[in-house]
């Protein structure tokens, strides 16, 4: 059967040609769903309606957030228990179907390993593209009107939970993706490009120098959390020239 892994940035606004096209080629969409008043899951049922797609609900597994002793061990058992999740949709419904990425695929997603899985396991023999997507730091950087890097500087993407580690390594241009919430100590004197909910009606924007601005993005994302019942925070930090 074939899968298509499609990046839809942060809903039907957001959707490419291309990807509308691979949309309406398939049988069916499949997501995970959290829980029955998944706010993420209804904006995925939103982009497939809007294309005349069935979208199909997968009960996410339970994962391990409680600061396991080994992160990446969780997270592969996790992976492994959405691969079975998802390989037996898959077996049942055949035909093609179409997984949905927020922002692009290459980014901080597990999709693609989930699907490079189902076929190593042979359960369900899959073949699978990838279209991209318009992705958050992009969304963060059009926001904010700026470039994401100085003029021939790398600029460092990182989760939030390895920030302090990209900061003791040098690095002082950096994307954070994944926060929990703002958790900027010890870079008062930094520069700051934040965003919650890029590309959606609740999104919120903050920029300003670290120290100055904190209250307000606490603020900004309690009011960005309370409008959607979620919220995805992208941000970029810049140490001061």
């Amino acid at each position: 059967m074939r899968v298509r892994v499609i990046g839809i940035g942060m809903g039907p606004q957001q959707l490419t040609p291309e990807a509308a096209a691979a949309l309406r080629g398939c049988d069916y969409a499949v997501a995970a769903r959290k829980r029955e008043d998944d706010g993420l899951f209804e904006l995925r049922r939103a982009v497939c309606e809007a294309h005349g797609l069935p979208l199909v609900a997968v009960a996410d597994p339970e994962r391990d957030r409680d600061a396991p002793a080994d992160y990446r061990a969780a997270v592969a058992d996790w992976h492994e228990a959405r691969v079975r999740a998802f390989e037996q949709v898959l077996a049942e419904r055949g035909g093609s179907a179409a997984f949905l990425v927020w922002g692009d695929p290459s980014l901080y997603d597990s999709v693609l390993r989930i699907v490079a899985r189902i076929g190593e396991r042979g359960e369900v023999p899959v073949e699978y593209d990838v279209l991209p997507g318009i992705s958050a730091p992009q969304l963060l950087a059009a926001r904010h009107r700026l470039v994401l890097h100085e003029v021939g500087r790398p600029v460092h993407v990182t989760p939030q939970r390895r920030l302090a580690e990209a900061v003791a390594a040098g690095q002082d241009n950096i994307v954070v993706v994944l926060g929990a919430r703002p958790a900027f100590q010890g870079l008062e004197e930094w520069s700051v490009w934040w965003g919650a909910n890029l590309g959606t009606g609740t999104e919120e924007l903050v920029a300003g120098r670290v120290a100055d601005v904190l209250p307000e993005i606490g603020a900004a994302r309690a009011r960005a959390k309370e409008r959607a019942g979620w919220v995805m925070d992208t941000a970029l930090l810049r140490r001061p020239s």
